[in-house]
């Protein structure tokens, strides 16, 4: 390792952009469907990894839903978000905002109390021995419709001390953000802080949206607003946050190449 490398490894850092079943390891994946008896389309953790050479987004989701079927039990969901919290230490993240996909889980037959108890469980323990902080972003699965997220957000009022924002994420391609106009106005009524995916597959129309109709604090991705002068200027001026994700954008294959833009202000 460098002194580049040490230096990086030394810095306390912040992670504004991890969906936690997205953490899921394929070690981890296979335990779990041990435990729960769970028949995954992998015969081996090898199978796992080389499923996880992605050629795009949709890939990338195809195994994300998969790995989801492993998590049934509120123990399932405290060994998820743990196994993360352990890694995050080591990188010296000192706070954590992680998203989740309930929705996911519910349409399982796994009760919302279930996911929220396991993950909010290991946020408790990590900020006690691990010195990590963490909140919980929960998330609407935009490929689903609104009805579905207003029953969704329901339910999660009434965990409304344990989770910190509401955001929207899954396939962005045809699913813009005001599809989702009237939940995020409920949300942003109840106290919540608010984001959104949007310009990662999605046209620099969607940012705008999510901005303008949504009433978002942040924007997730974001990285096609650099095909919008005007929407670029206005993120600058307005200070706002993009939780940006380049390399992941490069191997899911929405950019072609890395650039180096400077917004200015």
């Amino acid at each position: 390792m460098d002194e580049t490398e040490k230096l990086i490894k030394r810095l306390p850092k912040c992670e504004l952009h991890i969906h936690i079943e997205g953490s899921l390891e394929p070690e981890l994946m296979f335990a779990l469907a041990q435990r729960n008896n769970v028949k995954l389309p992998y015969h081996s953790v090898e199978g796992v990894r080389r499923a996880y050479q992605f050629g795009n987004l949709q890939d990338f989701l195809d195994v994300y839903y998969q790995g989801m079927s492993v998590l049934v039990t509120e123990q399932d969901f405290y060994d998820l978000a743990w196994a993360y919290l352990v890694r995050a230490q080591a990188d010296n993240v000192r706070h954590v905002e992680m998203f989740f996909d309930p929705q996911g889980h519910t349409v399982r037959g796994v009760a919302f109390a279930t996911v929220i108890g396991g993950l909010h469980r290991s946020i408790a323990d990590a900020r006690r021995e691990l010195g990590v902080d963490a909140s919980l972003i929960m998330c609407f699965l935009r490929h689903l419709d609104e009805a579905d997220a207003e029953k969704t957000l329901d339910v999660a009022l009434g965990f409304r001390d344990q989770i910190a924002g509401v955001g929207l994420d899954s396939s962005e391609s045809g699913h813009a953000p005001s599809k989702f106009k009237r939940v995020f106005r409920r949300a942003r009524d109840a106290g919540f802080f608010l984001t959104a995916h949007a310009g990662e597959e999605g046209p620099p129309s969607y940012v705008w949206e999510a901005l303008d109709v949504l009433g978002v604090k942040r924007i997730d991705h974001g990285n096609r607003s650099l095909e919008d002068d005007s929407l670029v200027a206005r993120l600058a001026g307005e200070r706002m946050a993009l939780t940006v994700c380049p390399l992941s954008n490069l191997r899911l294959r929405v950019i072609d190449e890395l650039t180096t833009t400077r917004c200015g202000g």
